[in-house]
Order: C-alpha cells, then sequence, then structure tokens
C-alpha cells in the first residue's frame, strides 16, 4: 500500500491533533470541516475506517520513518573509465550517412 511521505503525513497529524485539542478547549459538540476533511485524508492516507486506526498506523509509519537504515555504499565511478555508447550515439551513427535536406524549389536527380 503506498503511504504518504512521512514529512506530509507529520503534518496530517499534527493539524489534526491541534484542531481536536482546539475544539476540546471550546467545547465545540461537531468537528468542523477542515477537522473532518483531515480525518478523511488520514484514514484514505493509512488504509483504515476509523480515526483511532488511522492515528495508531500513522504513528507506527512515522515512529518506522525515523529509525536509521543501513547505509549502503556505492562505488564512484572513474571520470576516466571508458564508457559504453549510449543509445544515441548508436543511432545518430548511421545517420551521418543520410543527405541534406534540399530547398523546395531545387530538383531531384
Amino acid at each position: 500500500m503506498l503511504m504518504p511521505h512521512p514529512a506530509t503525513l507529520r503534518k496530517l497529524v499534527e493539524e489534526y491533533e491541534a484542531l481536536v485539542a482546539r475544539r476540546a478547549e471550546t467545547g465545540a459538540a461537531k468537528p468542523d470541516q477542515r477537522t473532518q476533511d483531515l480525518e478523511y485524508t488520514l484514514c484514505v492516507s493509512t488504509g483504515t475506517r476509523d480515526m483511532r486506526s488511522a492515528l495508531d498506523k500513522a504513528r507506527r509509519h512515522l515512529a518506522a520513518a525515523q529509525e536509521p537504515g543501513p547505509v549502503v555504499r556505492m562505488p564512484l565511478r572513474s571520470a576516466t573509465a571508458t564508457a559504453t555508447p549510449s543509445p544515441t550515439t548508436a543511432i545518430a551513427a548511421p545517420l551521418a550517412d543520410v543527405a541534406e535536406p534540399r530547398d523546395a524549389g531545387e530538383a531531384v536527380a
């Protein structure tokens, strides 16, 4: 399943939590449109159907993204290494023998 980039997911979770906290402070009975939009986006992004599961899965994904992965070292290619011909070089070489285009008024022999 595709998951959003951790930075995007983190912003969604933080904004959702801030709106829920503000709603609790003000005593609002129902969530506003932005909160509902965030709930929908988080559920879709995490492949869940309820906010508790969405937040749990998002937090697990964010925690896993913070763990350092293995470092893979790739060998550097030398600038003097012999390069293999690119496909454009291989195609362009035979085209060198093609005649130049003619003017519209020039006769064809």
